[in-house]
C-alpha cells in the first residue's frame, strides 16, 4: 500500500536547446509536464512557446497511406537501434504515400472502368433484340428514336382515349420485374407532344446516347471487357495487399516513431520563453530522476533543478501506485474511485483483502467458484480485461468457503465423503440450517464492525501522514469517532453475545465525552492545527447546525454497519436459489432434470457473481473508503505511446 515517492523538475535553458531538451524528456517515457504558472507565482514577461509540430505532416501521411492499404493503425515496439532522425520519418512517408497514392489511382481508375461497363452492360441487356445499330437510330433525319422503360400497366395505356399515340410507334424489347424496357418512333414535329405523352406515363429515358454496334454484339463484348477489368482489379488488390504485407512493419516502425515523436514534442506546449530562454516543468519518479538529471545537464545551456514530492504538496504531485503483483489487478478498483492524493494511503491492498474475503463468504460454492476463474482467466487471456484479474482469486475464494460450506454446483452434502475422511462428523457450517441463519447475521455484522474499525485505524495513519492533527484525533474516522464507535459496539456484543453488561457509569462517561469531541470537531481541528480564526462566528448557529450533523454522524455508523447484513443475505439466498432449481428439476422429471439443473446453475452463478460483484464494491466504496480515503489525487501519466506486441 505505498505511492511511489516523484520529484519535481524545473529545467530552464537557451531556446535553441528545447527541442533537444523536449526529445530528451519524451525517450525518458517518465517525464509528466505540469504548467510552469503553477510552480512560480511570478511569470511576468513570459509568454508560451509557440512552434509547429513538424511530425504532425508525417503522421497524417503515413496514416493515410496505411488506411489505403488496410492496415490497421497501431504503435508497436521497435528495436533500440532503429531512430531515424526527422529527415528519414519525412522522406519515408513521402515515398510511401507517393508509391501508395500510384497503386490507389490505377485501382480507382480500373474501377471505374469496370462500373462503367457493368453500367453500360446492363442497359444493353434490354435492347439485345434490336439487330440495328442503335446509333443510326437516333441519327434518324426525321424520326426521334427514344430508348428508355415504362411500368407494365402503363404500355396498355398507349392508343387510349386520353393518350392518343397514333402517331407514335412503341416497340418493347424485354420485360424486367414491373418494368417494360423499349423504344418508341416519333416524327421530330410530334416530339415535344409524345414527351409529354410519355411523361405522364411515367417513362425513364435510357442514359446512352450512342451505341455503334448491335446491341446484342455490344453485350458479349462488354462481358469479355468485364471479365479482363475484374482480372485487372484482382492483380491490383493482390499487388496492392502484398505491398501491405511486404511492408506492414516497416511501415507501423516509422508510424510508431513519427507518433512518438509528435507526442514528445507536445511537451513543448507546456513550455514557456522568455527572450532566448525557456523554462519548462513537470515530475519524474525518483527511481528514474537521477538518471534523466544527468540526461538533461549533459545538453549545452540546460539547468535542472530537482525538488521532493513531498515539499511541493501545494502544488498536488501525481501518483504513482506501486504494488505487490498480486494486489496490482486491484489498482483497477482503486482507479476508478479516484487515486489518493499524495501523501494519502493507497488502498489498493486493502480492497485487495477485503474485496476477496467478502465475495469469498458471499459467493461460497466449490463448482460456481470454479467457473467463475475460467470465466476470468478467459477474459483476461483473450480480451485482456481488467475484471479477469480480479475474479481470479475471487473465484478461488468462492471454492475455499464453498468447502467451508460444503456445496459443489448448489448440492449442500456432495462434499460429506471429504469431511468423513478428515474425521469429522459434518461439515463446519451448514447453511440450510434454522440455527445457522441468526449466526450468520451476526458474523456478518461482526465483520463489518472489524472492517469499519480498520478503516477508522488507516484515516488516523493517513492523517498522521499528511500531519492533520485536527482530523486524526477528532474526526469521525478518527480517534474519538473510533472509540465512541468501538465501545458502543464492544458493550452490545457483550451484552447479546455474553450476557454483559459493559455499560457502566465511567464507560458511559467515556462515551459520552467523545461524542462532544466529535461534536466540537470542527473549532477543536482549528485549534489544534494553530488557526487563530477556531472559533465560529456564532456559538448559537455552531450548535444549532452541528446538532443535525450529529444526528446524521450516529444514523451513518449504524447504516454502515447494517449494511454488512446483505453479506449474510447472499450466503442464505445463494443456497435458497439453488434449493428452487432442484426443485424445479424434480418437477420436470428424471428426463428433463439434468438439464434443468444445468440450466439453473448457469442462470444463478452468472446471476449471482454479477451482483456479488457489484454489492462488495458497493460496501468497499460507501462503507469503507468514506472513512479513510479521498481519491482527489491526480494520476501519474507520462508523455509515452501506449505500444502493443508484435
Amino acid at each position: 500500500m505505498s505511492v511511489e515517492n516523484i520529484k519535481a523538475f524545473s529545467i530552464i535553458g537557451h531556446t535553441d536547446a528545447l527541442d533537444n531538451v523536449v526529445m530528451t524528456l519524451g525517450k525518458s517515457k517518465v517525464f509528466q509536464p505540469d504548467e510552469v504558472s503553477n510552480f512560480y507565482s511570478d511569470t511576468r514577461g513570459f509568454v508560451r512557446v509557440s512552434s509547429q509540430n513538424k511530425y504532425g505532416e508525417p503522421v497524417s501521411r503515413i496514416s493515410n497511406a496505411m488506411r489505403t492499404l488496410g492496415i490497421e493503425p497501431r504503435y508497436i515496439r521497435t528495436k533500440k537501434k532503429f531512430a531515424p532522425d526527422f529527415e528519414t520519418i519525412d522522406r519515408y512517408s513521402e515515398n510511401l504515400i507517393e508509391k501508395v497514392d500510384k497503386l490507389e489511382k490505377k485501382k480507382a481508375k480500373l474501377q471505374q472502368e469496370y462500373n462503367e461497363c457493368k453500367r453500360a452492360r446492363e442497359e444493353t441487356s434490354h435492347f439485345v433484340s434490336i439487330d440495328r445499330n442503335i446509333e443510326e437510330l437516333l441519327e434518324m433525319e426525321y424520326v426521334k428514336a427514344v430508348f428508355g422503360r415504362m411500368p407494365k400497366e402503363n404500355v396498355d395505356k398507349l392508343g387510349t382515349e386520353n393518350y392518343n399515340t397514333d402517331f407514335i410507334e412503341f416497340i418493347p424489347c424485354s420485360e424486367e420485374g414491373t418494368y417494360i424496357w423499349g423504344v418508341y418512333f416519333v416524327p421530330l414535329t410530334q416530339y415535344e407532344k409524345a414527351e409529354r405523352i410519355f411523361s405522364r406515363l411515367y417513362f425513364e429515358k435510357s442514359s446512352f446516347a450512342t451505341m455503334d454496334e448491335a446491341p446484342e454484339k455490344r453485350y458479349k463484348r462488354l462481358n469479355s471487357d468485364i471479365e479482363k477489368l475484374k482480372n485487372n482489379l484482382e492483380q491490383i488488390n493482390s499487388k496492392i495487399k502484398d505491398f501491405a504485407d511486404e511492408k506492414e512493419k516497416k511501415i507501423l516502425s516509422y508510424y510508431t516513431k513519427a507518433a512518438e515523436y509528435n507526442l514528445f514534442f507536445s511537451i513543448k506546449t507546456h513550455a514557456m520563453e522568455r527572450g532566448k530562454s525557456f523554462c519548462l516543468t513537470g515530475w519524474v519518479p525518483e527511481g528514474q530522476s537521477k538518471k534523466l538529471k544527468n540526461n538533461l545537464q549533459s545538453i549545452e545551456s540546460v539547468e535542472v533543478s530537482v525538488s521532493n514530492g513531498n515539499d511541493e504538496l501545494q502544488l498536488s504531485p501525481p501518483v504513482k501506485l506501486k504494488n505487490f503483483f498480486l494486489t496490482r489487478p486491484f489498482q483497477f478498483y482503486t482507479e476508478m474511485y479516484g487515486v489518493p492524493k499524495y501523501r494519502e494511503i493507497d488502498p489498493t491492498a486493502f480492497i485487495a483483502f477485503t474485496y476477496v474475503l467478502l465475495f469469498g463468504i458471499m459467493f461460497g460454492d466449490v463448482g460456481h467458484g470454479f467457473c467463475v476463474m475460467i470465466a476470468g482467466a478467459l477474459m483476461w487471456f483473450l480480451k485482456r480485461m481488467p475484471i479477469g484479474k480480479i475474479l481470479l482469486p475471487c473465484g478461488f475464494s468462492g471454492m475455499i468457503f464453498g468447502a467451508v460450506y460444503g456445496s459443489v454446483f448448489g448440492y449442500e452434502n456432495a462434499m460429506d465423503w471429504f469431511y468423513r475422511g478428515l474425521n469429522m462428523e459434518e461439515k463446519p457450517i451448514e447453511v440450510m440450517s434454522s440455527s445457522f441463519t441468526n449466526n450468520i447475521l451476526f458474523i456478518a455484522v461482526g465483520i463489518g464492525m472489524a472492517l469499519l474499525c480498520t478503516a477508522m485505524l488507516l484515516n488516523i495513519y493517513t492523517s498522521i501522514r499528511q500531519k492533520n492533527i485536527g482530523k486524526m484525533i477528532f474526526d469521525t474516522s478518527g480517534i474519538c469517532g473510533l472509540i465512541f464507535y468501538a465501545m458502543i459496539c464492544a458493550g452490545l456484543i457483550g451484552m447479546m453475545m455474553f450476557g454483559i453488561n459493559l455499560f457502566s457509569i465511567p464507560y458511559i462517561i467515556v462515551i459520552a465525552v467523545m461524542f462532544i469531541l466529535i461534536f466540537l470537531r470542527e473549532p477543536l481541528s482549528k485549534l489544534v492545527d494553530g488557526d487563530p480564526e477556531w472559533a465560529p462566528e456564532s456559538w448559537g448557529n455552531f450548535i444549532l447546525e452541528n446538532v443535525f450533523e450529529s444526528i446524521e454522524v450516529i444514523l451513518s455508523y449504524v447504516s454502515n454497519t447494517m449494511s454488512f447484513l446483505r453479506v449474510a443475505a447472499f450466503v442464505l439466498v445463494h443456497a435458497g436459489m439453488m434449493q428452487v432449481v432442484f426443485t424445479l428439476a424434480d418437477t420436470a422429471g428424471p428426463i428433463a432434470y439434468i438439464p434443468v439443473v444445468i440450466i439453473g446453475n448457469g442462470l444463478v452463478c452468472a446471476l449471482e457473481a454479477l451482483l456479488v460483484s457489484i454489492q462488495v464494491l458497493r460496501l468497499e466504496y460507501y462503507e469503507m473508503f468514506s472513512r479513510f480515503y479521498s481519491g482527489e489525487g491526480r494520476p501519474y501519466e507520462p508523455v509515452r505511446l501506449n505500444l502493443v506486441r508484435n
